[in-house]
């Protein structure tokens, strides 16, 4: 009897996961995107932004842009997410937060998000997506683009101004919020 429990025939799910994994992380990155949109609380949307860059990071993968998918990590969540908020915990309350300004309206920015996703999607509609089925042997991408950050001739200059932007920005937020608590 036990054996034949074992003997049941079991469905060969492998053509169907790529699949049932884009779907997974493209509702995790829509639904985290409208949750970082949405939020009442600040803290709230930068964690719905943290979900949005890992799945986004997710899908990065699946493309096999591997080196792609490692920054977003690297860069977008453990950088950026982790400076804005630092920044939201530096700065205190909003004008708002104090009721020194009214509410702010919503049909404005609704509009533009309308606008944009309708543009979005007429590009979709106007793409050409080539599938391949059988592909070959992905390329690895880690080398092409480390040469390319390191080279004088390509992205040597920009990597290094985003990266001076970057700080100077930090240094200015600690700057103006150590400077509103002293006074």
């Amino acid at each position: 009897m036990s054996h034949a429990l074992l003997a049941i025939d079991i469905p060969d799910l492998t053509p169907y996961l790529p699949g049932i994994i884009f779907g997974t992380l493209a509702a995790i990155s829509i639904l985290a995107s409208i949750l970082a949109a949405t939020a009442p609380k600040i803290v709230h949307a930068a964690f719905g932004l943290m979900a949005a860059f890992f799945g986004i990071a997710g899908l990065y993968a699946m493309l096999g842009a591997d080196f792609v998918a490692l920054a977003q990590v690297v860069v977008y969540v453990g950088g950026i997410l982790v400076l804005l908020v630092f920044g939201i915990l530096l700065t205190g309350r909003t004008r708002y937060a104090l009721g020194l300004e009214r509410e702010p309206s919503a049909k404005w920015p609704i509009f533009a998000g309308g606008l944009f996703f309708f543009g979005i999607l007429l590009a979709i509609h106007g793409s050409e997506f080539n599938v391949v089925t059988d592909p070959a042997e992905p390329a690895a991408t880690t080398p092409v683009i480390g040469r390319a950050f390191l080279d004088p001739n390509q992205y040597l200059i920009p990597f290094e101004l985003a990266s001076v932007l970057l700080l100077a920005a930090l240094v200015g937020a600690a700057y103006l919020a150590r400077r509103r608590r002293s006074t």
